[in-house]
C-alpha cells in the first residue's frame, strides 16, 4: 500500500465516496452528514407546483427534498465549506496529477493505493469523500462504517449502488473526459479485426509469412450496429459513418433525432444483430444487459459476423462466444490466465484500454476532482447516477421546495402521515422518521415508510413570466397547526406558499395571508392586531435580549384587523424571549420556525 500523504479527520462535512463507471471512468458518493432528526408525522401532503413551462420543469419537486429544522440537506452542505478544518479526500487508485492538485486547493488529500476492504473501511469513516476507478470494490459494509446510517437496485460494476441510495451517499461520475479516447479504441479494435492486424502481427513474430490466411475485409459499405447509443457509441457512429459504412443503432432511450443527425438508423435488437457485419457493444452492465449475448443471440446474427466490446465483459456469456468462435459464427474484463476466449485465434483481446490515452487521462482526473468538490460544496450535479439531475435554472426551486417543506412540518402539531400529494410533480417528506434523508434515498425512504406519493400538475392563471416556474404551493391535510394562521380559509389544511424572486425563495403566503419573507435564517410568525406601534415593541424585546432581527415584514387581511408579522432573526430566542413576546397584549400567537 502506497501512502502519499496523511489527512486529520472532518467530522462535520459532507461524506463523498467515488467509484466508477464504464471505462474507468471515476465516480463519486457524497455521504451526506447530518445531525438526529426530529420525529414528527402528519396527515395528507398537497404539493402545488405552478408551471410557466410545461415541459422544462418537469423534474422540480421530484428533486425537492424537505428537512426538518436540525439536519443538514444536501444543498445546506455548503455551510460544511465555511468549517476550519478542511475535508479529507481519499484517493485509492492512481489519478492525474491535474486532479491531484485541484483537490488539495480544496482539502487534504489522502492518496493511499492498494486498500484491503477492512483498510479501506476503516479509512472512510475519517474522510470526506472517497475517489476509485474500477480496482476498488465500495461495498455495503464501506457504507456501513461510517456509522451515521448510511443503508439499497442494481449499481455499476463495482459499488452497491443500492446500499448508496439507501445510505443517502451520492455517486456522481466524469462520464465525458474519456469518451474520445474510447470511440478511437473502439474504431481501432474494429480496423484491426477486419484486416487481422493482430494474428498477422503474431505470425510474423513466429517466423511465419501466411499473407492469404490472413486476407480482411473492406469496411466501406459494411453494417455496424451500434448497440447503446450514450456518448461513446455514438462518436462510434460518427467515426464509423467517416469510414464509408452503414450505420445501425439499437437504443431503447436514444432518440431518433439525434441519431439521425449523425446518420445511423435506429432499429430493434433482433434487426440489429440480425443484419449487422459488425457489432460495437456500449451498454451498461446491469441485471438486464448481463450476459445479453448468449447462444440464442449469437444464433440469430449473420456468419461471420465481428463483435467489438468496449464496455463491459459481463454482457457477453464468454462460454456461448467461444462456441460461437468455433463453429465460425462469430470471427472478440480480465479473464482467468487460461481463458479460452483468450487464447482463441480470432480473439483480439486489450487490458481496459479505452481511457488509456494521456489526453483523456488527464481530463477525467481534472473532471473527477471538479465533481467531488462541487459534491462536498453542495451544488447539484448534472453527472449524478442515483440522484435527480436538475438543470441549473431549476436549482432555486428545489431549495425554495426544500424551505416550504421545513416550515410546514415544523408548523404541524399532531401525528399520522398517511400519504403526500404532489400537485404538478412530486413531493414533500422528511421529518416524518429518525432516519437520514437527503436527495439522493428520498423516494426509497419514502415507500420505506409506507408513503403514497401522487403527483398532479397545474397551470398558473398568473400572466406569463420568465420564470420557469410560478410557485410553489404546500398543503398539509387533516392536521392541527401550532400557528392558526397558517390555516386555510376552510381551516382544514396548513397552506404556505413560495416563489423565487430575484434567485432567492421567498415565502409568500401563509393560510390566508400574503407576506413577502426571505427564507434564510430563523423566522418568528406573530398574528396580532393590525394597530401602531406592535412592530416597535416586539423588536425592542428582542434587542432587550440580544436577538439580532435581519428583516421584519407584514401581511394583513383587511386594515385595523388581523396581521401577520415575519421577523427574521440571526440568533434563536430563548423560550422567556418568546414567552415575553407572547404576553404582549395585542400578540395573539406566535412560532419560532428554524430555517
Amino acid at each position: 500500500m502506497a501512502t502519499t500523504s496523511c489527512s486529520s479527520p472532518s467530522s462535520t462535512f459532507s461524506k463523498l465516496i467515488s467509484i466508477p463507471n464504464h471505462s474507468s471512468n471515476p465516480t463519486f458518493l457524497p455521504l451526506l452528514r447530518c445531525n438526529n432528526l426530529v420525529s414528527t408525522s402528519f396527515g395528507l401532503i398537497s404539493i402545488r407546483l405552478f408551471d410557466r413551462s410545461q415541459s422544462s420543469v418537469k423534474h422540480i419537486v421530484k428533486n425537492a427534498i424537505t428537512t426538518d429544522s436540525p439536519t443538514i440537506s444536501f444543498s445546506k452542505i455548503q455551510n460544511c465549506t465555511l468549517s476550519s478544518t478542511k475535508p479529507t479526500i481519499l484517493v485509492s487508485e492512481k489519478l492525474g496529477d491535474a486532479g491531484v492538485e485541484l483537490l488539495k486547493q480544496f482539502g487534504n488529500v489522502d492518496c493511499s493505493y492498494d486498500l484491503s476492504p477492512a483498510e479501506l473501511c476503516s479509512k472512510i469513516s475519517q474522510c470526506a469523500a472517497l475517489i476509485v476507478r474500477s480496482g476498488t470494490k465500495v461495498t455495503r459494509e464501506v457504507f456501513e462504517a461510517h456509522k451515521e446510517g448510511l443503508r439499497a437496485g442494481v449499481g455499476i460494476d463495482n459499488v452497491d449502488l443500492q446500499a448508496a441510495t439507501e445510505f443517502g451517499c451520492l455517486v456522481v461520475n466524469a462520464p465525458t473526459a474519456n469518451t474520445i479516447a474510447a470511440a478511437e479504441h473502439g474504431i481501432a479494435l474494429l480496423a484491426a479485426m477486419a484486416r487481422n492486424v493482430a494474428q498477422a502481427d503474431a505470425s510474423l513474430k513466429a517466423g511465419k509469412w501466411q499473407r492469404n490466411k490472413y486476407v480482411g475485409l473492406s469496411l466501406v459499405g459494411k453494417t455496424l450496429a451500434v448497440m447503446g447509443f450514450g456518448k461513446v457509441g455514438s462518436e462510434v457512429a460518427r467515426r464509423a459513418k467517416g469510414l464509408g459504412m452503414h450505420v445501425i443503432a439499437h437504443d431503447p432511450y436514444a432518440p431518433a433525432d439525434r441519431a439521425r443527425a449523425i446518420g445511423a438508423d435506429l432499429v430493434s435488437f433482433e434487426q440489429a444483430i440480425a443484419t449487422a457485419d459488425f457489432i460495437s457493444l456500449h451498454m451498461p452492465l446491469t441485471s438486464n444487459t448481463s450476459k445479453l449475448f448468449n447462444d440464442e443471440t449469437f444464433g440469430k446474427m449473420k456468419k461471420g459476423v465481428r463483435i467489438i466490446n468496449v464496455a463491459r465483459g459481463g454482457v457477453i456469456d464468454e462460454d456461448a462466444l467461444v462456441r460461437a468462435l468455433d463453429s465460425g459464427v462469430v470471427a472478440q474484463e480480465p479473464p482467468p490466465k487460461d481463458s479460452k476466449l483468450v487464447q482463441h485465434e480470432n480473439v483480439i483481446v486489450t487490458p481496459h484500454l479505452g481511457a488509456s490515452t494521456k489526453e483523456a487521462q488527464e481530463g477525467v482526473a481534472i473532471e473527477m476532482a471538479e465533481a467531488v468538490i462541487g459534491a462536498l460544496r453542495g451544488e447539484l450535479s448534472s453527472t449524478a447516477i442515483n440522484a435527480p439531475m436538475v438543470l441549473s435554472e431549476l436549482a432555486p426551486y428545489v431549495v425554495l421546495a426544500e424551505k416550504l417543506g421545513r416550515i410546514a412540518v415544523q408548523l404541524v402539531a399532531g401525528s399520522g402521515i398517511k400519504s403526500v400529494k404532489g400537485n404538478d410533480h412530486k413531493r414533500h417528506h422528511r421529518a416524518i422518521s429518525n432516519s437520514f434523508i437527503n436527495i439522493v434515498n428520498a423516494d426509497y425512504i419514502a415507500k420505506e415508510k409506507g408513503l403514497r406519493i401522487r403527483e398532479e400538475k397545474l397551470l398558473s392563471d398568473s400572466p406569463p413570466e420568465s420564470t420557469p416556474v410560478h410557485s410553489i404551493r404546500v398543503r398539509i391535510a387533516n392536521v392541527q397547526s401550532k400557528f392558526e394562521s397558517a390555516l386555510s380559509e376552510t381551516g382544514s389544511e396548513i397552506s404556505i406558499e413560495g416563489k423565487v424572486k430575484d434567485g432567492i425563495p421567498m415565502l409568500t403566503c401563509i393560510g390566508s395571508f400574503d407576506v413577502d419573507v426571505s427564507l434564510e435564517g430563523n423566522i418568528i410568525l406573530c398574528r396580532q392586531v393590525d394597530q401602531p406601534g406592535i412592530v416597535g415593541r416586539v423588536g425592542t424585546l428582542l434587542g432587550q435580549h440580544n436577538v439580532n432581527v435581519s428583516f421584519m415584514s407584514a401581511g394583513r387581511t383587511v386594515q385595523r384587523k388581523k396581521a401577520i408579522m415575519a421577523i427574521g432573526v440571526d440568533e434563536e430566542p430563548d423560550k422567556d424571549t418568546l414567552k415575553k413576546i407572547g404576553e404582549v397584549p395585542a400578540v395573539e400567537e406566535l412560532v419560532f420556525l428554524k430555517l
